[in-house]
């Protein structure tokens, strides 16, 4: 069953190298394994994804793989010290303040990898306690 099987992201990357420097330099990853087929990174407990060579475009229009973070502001704060550019928006929907949004229960942030791939953080914002 589907249910059981640990499940992974897929992101392309029309260079394969250009991706392996971004995601070691910028975001501090390293690679669990590689092949011609792409590069497996492993975040967190049981969670891995893949970038692979394509000669495809990345969408980028929408959140194509994100992570779950305890501090949004700080992990924000230490990829710009890295030179990951985060994306800002200013419209009816949402809006962010220093690259965050905030919307209900949830803080959120973006920003493209080497390869136009649109990365998201989130934050889940925990409710005073009465």
């Amino acid at each position: 069953m589907l249910a059981d099987c640990p499940i992974h992201a897929t992101l392309p990357a029309a260079d394969l190298e250009r991706a392996k420097r971004f995601y070691t330099e910028k975001l501090g990853l390293s690679p669990e394994s590689e092949a011609p087929g792409g590069i497996f990174y492993r975040c967190g407990a049981g969670t891995r994804f893949l970038v692979f060579p394509s000669s495809g475009t990345a969408s980028g229009a929408y959140t194509q793989m994100g992570w779950t973070v305890d501090d949004l502001e700080a992990e924000v704060a230490d990829l710009k010290a890295r030179g990951v550019v985060f994306e800002e928006y200013d419209t009816p929907y949402l809006k962010t303040v220093d690259s965050v949004a905030t919307t209900g229960p949830i803080k959120a942030a973006w920003f493209k990898d080497s390869e136009s791939n649109l990365l998201g953080l989130v934050q889940l914002i925990q409710a005073p306690v009465k």
